[in-house]
């Protein structure tokens, strides 16, 4: 039995009692709801009770998150797959239901299906979550992953070792490599480390490094040199010993949406399509800022208050700061903040050149003198930001996107980072969300780089939520 069959068992136990504990809690709550505790409630025009009903829908709930493949290990505990399948399987049962109830003319109440649907559906989606932090927990341990082969060249190995350690929460160790294209010799794989068992380019020596090294996995690189045929048998021997096989093409920094596969002449041939930055998906981002801006500016008007309040009374100056950043396409604006330095911060900024403690072109200090009593605790929680609410409406910035840059930054920028600049800047972003002041600047780069080639609404509330986490953890704030 490969290694790691046991948590993949356990985490599908786990899910199908928790799906099944959600969906009856869900049915019965709607059934009390609306009818009380009479179990004997006929169904308008029929022969059997709502709870027959309850019974029917309950079972038939669970077996649909079943079937959408809702509870597979490989979609457990990182990327947005395992909720879009949970929403799925609800969302086509409660459409089955509307068209039974239809073509058999059977009267079902509304009442009661619009408590279980809604109900039914965020209980779920909580319950996956719930799994996924006790998931994230044992992976930050080293329990409940696959256990990976990585099979291509070098260069490739090493870059796909790297990146899979970053993201743990994904489910995978790389254990060993497999490096067809190496000379012989080499022992280890000199920049992640990993042992390198073998180098024959034949499904059964790669077969053979497979039981050595108890992997349940094999994850092929780019760079890998074997002949088509031999990757075939390899996949056929793979899945008769129930090991799973991962295609990783040299495609960084691309988000699903833009993949799709097209099978031609027997070819998985990979499409991948241009970001979208026009057009109606700008629409729906503007429309989206504007409305969600305007209901911030409206809940958080008596907390502005109060740090104005607060801020008028620690230090002398104004209450808000105005400073000049770059937004989308080069224009330049005047981003909005609460002051949290002292008046003349610009002016000593040159004397403090010499103990930044940032990256690249931004400059960072855990503890500037220059920051007021007032404005470290704004700093800590992002309080003064609250502001940049009025750029956004003004449309000079956007919720979400690549952090506002400095017009001095800006010229010091590579050609390649100038794509920052292709959408509007965002009060908060994936940099927000990753560790702010503590990210590299090479991290914050490719951050915001993804973001732009891969911005979508659906990604914009998913950050906007890990925002609201970010902030109260203070991570990186200062």
């Amino acid at each position: 039995m490969p290694a790691g069959t046991d948590w993949r068992k356990q985490s599908s136990r786990l899910l199908g009692f928790v799906d099944a504990f959600v969906v009856v809690w869900a049915v019965v709550g709607a059934f009390i709801i609306r009818f009380g505790i009479e179990p004997d409630f006929m169904v308008a025009g029929q022969e059997f009770t709502y709870a027959w009903l309850s019974i029917a829908l309950a079972a038939v709930w669970w077996i649909m998150l079943g079937a959408w493949n809702s509870r597979q290990s490989r979609i457990l505990g990182a990327g947005p797959d395992e909720y879009k399948r949970v929403a799925a399987a609800s969302l086509w049962l409660f459409g089955l239901v509307a068209i039974v109830s239809y073509v058999l003319r059977v009267d079902t109440a509304r009442g009661y299906v619009g408590v279980a649907l809604p109900v039914g559906l965020l209980g779920l989606l909580m319950g996956r979550w719930l799994i996924r932090q006790h998931l994230n927990i044992n992976r930050r341990r080293g329990d409940s992953m696959s256990r990976l082969l990585l099979l291509g060249g070098p260069s490739a190995v090493a870059h796909l070792a790297a990146s899979l350690e970053r993201v743990k929460h994904a489910g995978y160790l790389p254990i060993a490599a497999y490096v067809p294209s190496a000379h012989e010799g080499l022992t280890t794989e000199p920049e992640s480390g990993l042992p390198v068992l073998g180098y024959r380019p034949d499904a059964p020596s790669i077969i053979s490094a497979i039981e050595a090294c108890g992997a349940d996995a094999v994850a092929v690189s780019a760079g890998v040199q074997l002949h088509p045929q031999t990757l075939r048998h390899l996949g056929w021997e793979l899945a008769s010993r129930n090991i799973a096989l991962i295609m990783a093409p040299a495609l960084t920094d691309i988000a699903g949406p833009r993949i799709h596969t097209q099978q031609v002449a027997g070819l998985p041939l990979i499409h991948v399509t241009t970001p979208s930055l026009e057009g109606g998906q700008r629409v729906a981002k503007r429309l989206f800022d504007v409305a969600a801006s305007a209901t911030l500016v409206a809940l958080t008007a008596p907390l502005m208050i109060f740090i104005a309040v607060l801020v008028l009374a620690d230090s002398h100056g104004p209450i808000l700061f105005r400073q000049v950043r770059v937004g989308i396409e080069g224009s330049q604006f005047r981003m909005l903040k609460f002051r949290s330095m002292v008046v003349d911060a610009e002016q000593k900024l040159a004397d403090l050149t010499a103990r930044n403690e940032g990256s690249g072109v931004l400059f960072k200090m855990r503890d500037d003198p220059r920051v007021t009593r007032v404005g470290h605790f704004l700093r800590k929680y992002s309080l003064d930001e609250l502001p940049q609410l009025f750029n956004v409406i003004a449309g000079s910035m956007s919720l979400v996107g690549p952090r506002p840059p400095l017009p001095s930054e800006v010229e010091a920028y590579e050609h390649d980072v100038r794509r920052r600049l292709l959408v509007k800047p965002g009060l908060t972003g994936l940099w927000q969300v990753s560790g702010r002041s503590n990210l590299s600047w090479q991290d914050s780069v490719r951050l915001d780089l993804y973001y732009v080639e891969n911005w979508s609404l659906a990604g914009d509330l998913i950050i906007i939520l890990r925002t609201v986490r970010a902030v109260f953890h203070s991570t990186g704030a200062y």
